[in-house]
């Protein structure tokens, strides 16, 4: 399976020309596709419906689109009020049906300066040819290291709690003529999940320790609930990887700020990790992960 991350910049490519037919172009061999920076009804993009067009350009695939920064941007037309809201956040797109969905809202710090906006990690639970995996599109803050650590955490803590919380429905419906579940059982909530998107930190970074831990003294220990990073598992060092190009303080700098991190018990399952370099649809670069989640014969073992 050909899971693949992209921070899109909504739309404007390194060459500053906005092109939403070359994003999809990038993305579409992909069968999980991550995407992050989508918005609709913004005056720099022409106030277009970004979801709506990836999806018509993708389609193929599912899709789910997950807002965090909503505003009003309603017009009044000959007495009438035109609802539309500006919007900002990330997308989820699937060649399997997205059998459920939620966005969480990430927490944030208000500044004084710069500007800082509201995160969101969309969660998806589809349902693979080997079991139902939670695949989340992130996007994690730009500022500072905090406030990274404290959305780290909010997620740890909302991963721990899966067991335990389950979808957006669960026991027995007792007024079934009032047509709550359609007939369908209880959708699955697996513990199984992976991470992906871009997540404004680097491997060296307490953001990513944070995530993957430190077991100095038993190397490649992993904890069920934990996650691990993709690319190391596929052979890469730190510095092997760069999503990123940026000119800091002088000095062009390449960075590693796009992840895919998966559950522990699926990292036995990752087959490669890359990066397209050449690429130029966005200031970032895409992320390329192939992991076996195609063979029905291969189930994740039950949790």
């Amino acid at each position: 399976m050909k899971l693949v991350s992209y921070n899109i910049q909504y739309g404007f490519g390194a060459d500053g020309r906005y092109d939403l037919e070359r994003i999809a172009r990038v993305v579409a061999g992909s069968d999980i596709i991550a995407l992050q920076e989508v918005e609709r009804g913004w005056r720099r993009t022409g106030f277009d419906d970004q979801p709506e067009i990836l999806g018509q350009l993708l389609p193929e695939h599912y899709w789910v689109y997950g807002p965090a920064f909503d505003m009003d941007a309603s017009t009044c037309v000959d007495g009438r009020i035109v609802n539309r809201r500006r919007q900002f956040g990330t997308m989820l797109l699937s060649r399997w049906p997205i059998v459920w969905s939620r966005l969480h809202l990430l927490p944030m710090r208000r500044t004084v300066a710069p500007l800082n906006t509201q995160n969101p990690a969309l969660e998806c639970m589809v349902r693979t040819p080997a079991g139902p995996v939670r695949f989340f599109s992130l996007h994690l803050a730009h500022i500072g290291a905090e406030e990274r650590l404290e959305q780290i955490a909010f997620l740890q803590d909302l991963h721990r709690r899966t067991p335990f919380q389950g979808g957006p429905w669960s026991g027995v419906d007792d007024e079934p003529e009032r047509d709550w579940t359609h007939g369908e059982r209880e959708p699955e909530c697996p513990l199984a999940a992976i991470w992906l998107g871009d997540f404004n930190c680097e491997p060296d970074s307490a953001e990513y320790r944070r995530i993957t831990g430190t077991t100095p003294y038993h190397a490649g220990a992993a904890y069920l609930d934990g996650f691990v990073d993709a690319a190391t598992i596929a052979g890469h060092g730190p510095g092997d990887l760069h999503t990123h190009v940026k000119e800091i303080g002088g000095r062009i700098s390449k960075r590693r700020l796009d992840y895919c991190f998966v559950g522990s018990m699926l990292a036995s399952r990752v087959r490669s990790v890359s990066a397209d370099n050449a690429e130029i649809a966005s200031d970032h670069h895409p992320l390329r992960v192939d992991i076996d989640l195609d063979d029905p014969a291969s189930r994740i073992a039950p949790e």
